[in-house]
C-alpha cells in the first residue's frame, strides 16, 4: 500500500484523492500513445544536408536521441506504474460509497473546482438543502472515505 504514503493526512489525503483522479485516469489512458511517440522520435538516422552551407556535426546525434527516447519512455512507464498502483487503492473505495457520497464529493474536489467556486450551491441544489446542510454533507462524505481509504482513524 505505497501509494497510501502520499496522502499521510488522512482527511485532506481523501480529498486529495479525490483530486488526483482524474489524472491519474488520463494517464492509464494516454501513456500507450505517449509511449509510441517516443519511439518513433528515437527511430530514423537524418540525412545529410546538401546545401552548400557548414553546419555543426554531432556525430553522437543519433546516439543522444535514443538516449533521451529511453529517458522519456522509463519515466512515462513509471508514472503510468503509480497511476495503476493508485487505481487499485482508489476505486475500490471510491466504487464502495453511494452515489449522493460520490457526487458531493466530486463537486466538492474535482479537477473542474475552484476556489470560490459554487460547488456549496450546487449540492445544496441538487438535494434541496440548505447550503451549511451541503456543506455537513460533504464532511460526513469525506470521513466515509478516509475510512474506506485508510482504516479507523
Amino acid at each position: 500500500m505505497g501509494i497510501a504514503w502520499k496522502y499521510l493526512d488522512k482527511k485532506s489525503a481523501a480529498a486529495d484523492a479525490v483530486k488526483d483522479y482524474g489524472s491519474m485516469k488520463f494517464i492509464i489512458e494516454h501513456t500507450d500513445d505517449e509511449i509510441k511517440a517516443a519511439y518513433e522520435k528515437m527511430g530514423g538516422v537524418s540525412s545529410p544536408q546538401f546545401d552548400g552551407m557548414p553546419h555543426a556535426h554531432n556525430p553522437h546525434a543519433a546516439e543522444d536521441r535514443m538516449a533521451e527516447g529511453v529517458d522519456e519512455i522509463s519515466v512515462l512507464r513509471e508514472r503510468y506504474r503509480q497511476a495503476v498502483e493508485y487505481m487499485a487503492w482508489f476505486v475500490p473505495a471510491w466504487e464502495e460509497l453511494s452515489e449522493d457520497d460520490r457526487y458531493v464529493l466530486d463537486a466538492f474536489y474535482s479537477e473542474d473546482n475552484e476556489y470560490g467556486s459554487s460547488a456549496a450551491e450546487d449540492v445544496a441544489d441538487y438535494f434541496g438543502i440548505e447550503r451549511a446542510s451541503a456543506y455537513r454533507r460533504k464532511n460526513r462524505a469525506l470521513a466515509k472515505l478516509t475510512t474506506l481509504l485508510f482504516g479507523k482513524p
